[in-house]
């Protein structure tokens, strides 16, 4: 049986949940352990994941309604999930250090104490961004103001938090500190588990890799696609040396890649070359082992530069094993067009960029050159998130029709 909590207090929870987060769980919990759980939580949700595209820059995305519905959407699935997530580890963990206190009641802890987050960061992303339509503030202001605010109220709900918990608990300072604490990390493991067996998020900066992936593009790095070395971890400890589950690139697949030269830098190209391979490129034309692949011209490509539009060649590629793209071809014999034959040692691969006049890769012994198996980080599989950074307007442009393809 749980202890009956103390006489509530009377002032609203709402208000008492700021600076008197005990006394507000007390009356919660008097009154119905469920109230308002599943709204905080939405609130919380949407508007931590509406805060992000401001602060990074992207102030105008917000009022496209199409993305306002997926922030919103996506919010409260992270919301709920959070509520259900956090408050079954802190059960859990509870118990073992002596806590009874059941589920629900940790629920309404979860919620309650995300009331900072969920009604403090609402308020400031509302009225900071409609300072900024209304031309009141600049968007540097918006920007620093709602930076500051989601971690003074990100601080502050973790001490509500902690608050709550140990009131509910019945736990002592130290008691809650460290059973919250390991509770929070194992919560925290989740998503650092994820990104370092499953999938890796990275974003393109540079046109390397036009047309297939373009600057502003997002994508899912499979990390499990050539199994894992010391690359996959988090800040790449040396812990162990070549691949554990290893399993080869294919020819045509688009990886990222520690640079051989830096392995803080991150590349991403496509393999064109195998261990044993003889590489050249003659005339424009990548020529494999003696051989050139086949090409076929297709449409012109078009994008714009600082507002005026660029149009450049595109071929349609075959690689010996099968495997098609298309290639970019903007500049009439490119430095890169005729090379040298680059015979790729055991144990390495070739990489190239897809828009072939502007790609520091493979080709550029000094800088990049044969790259290792054990430097290859995983393989690209999705484009998740878009955003036109190239086209000169002041504001950039979401590329709703970049969302979710597949790249090859």
């Amino acid at each position: 049986m749980t202890p009956p909590l103390s006489d509530p207090p009377q002032a609203s929870p709402w208000l008492a949940a700021w600076l008197r987060p005990r006394d507000a769980i007390e009356r919660v919990l008097a009154t119905n352990p469920r109230r308002h759980v599943v709204l905080l939580a939405v609130l919380g949700g949407v508007s931590s994941v509406a805060a992000q595209p401001i602060i990074s820059r992207y102030t105008s995305i917000v009022s496209d309604w199409r993305l306002a519905l997926a922030i919103a959407l996506f919010g409260a699935v992270m919301g709920l999930l959070g509520l259900y997530v956090h408050a079954f580890v802190l059960t859990w963990i509870a118990r073992a250090f002596g806590g009874r206190a059941p589920a629900e009641r940790m629920r309404a802890v979860v919620a309650w104490g995300m009331t900072p987050t969920a009604v403090g960061l609402s308020l400031c992303v509302v009225a900071l961004f409609a300072l900024n339509l209304a031309n009141l503030v600049g968007e540097s202001i918006v920007i620093t103001a709602l930076a500051i605010a989601s971690a003074v109220l990100g601080v502050w709900t973790i001490v509500c938090t902690l608050l709550m918990y140990a009131r509910v608990q019945a736990f002592g300072f130290w008691r809650a500190i460290a059973s919250a604490g390991v509770a929070w990390l194992l919560v925290l493991a989740v998503p650092l588990a994820f990104r370092t067996f499953l999938f890796q998020p990275f974003d393109i900066p540079s046109g390397a890799m036009m047309p297939t992936l373009l600057i502003g593009d997002h994508i899912f790095v499979s990390k499990y696609a050539y199994g894992y070395t010391r690359y996959s971890l988090p800040f790449s400890p040396p812990l162990f040396s070549g691949r554990i589950l290893a399993s080869e690139p294919r020819r045509g697949d688009v990886v990222v890649f520690r640079l051989p030269k830096d392995d803080t830098v991150d590349y991403v190209k496509r393999v064109v070359g195998l261990p044993g391979d003889r590489i050249q490129m003659i005339k424009g034309v990548l020529t494999i082992n003696g051989a050139p692949i086949a090409r076929q011209q297709v449409e012109d490509f078009v994008s714009k530069e600082d507002g005026r539009e660029v149009r450049g060649k595109q071929w349609r590629q075959t690689l010996p094993d099968g495997v098609t793209y298309t290639a970019l071809d903007l500049v009439e014999s490119g430095f890169y067009d005729n090379t040298q034959v680059y015979a790729v040692p055991p144990g390495h691969y070739f990489m190239l960029g897809d828009n072939l006049d502007n790609s520091t890769d493979s080709r550029v012994l000094s800088q990049v050159g044969y790259v290792p198996f054990e430097n290859i980080v995983g393989r690209a599989v999705v484009i998740y998130f878009s955003v036109d950074r190239e086209s000169g307007d002041p504001q950039p442009r979401v590329r709703f029709e970049r969302f979710g393809m597949t790249v090859r």
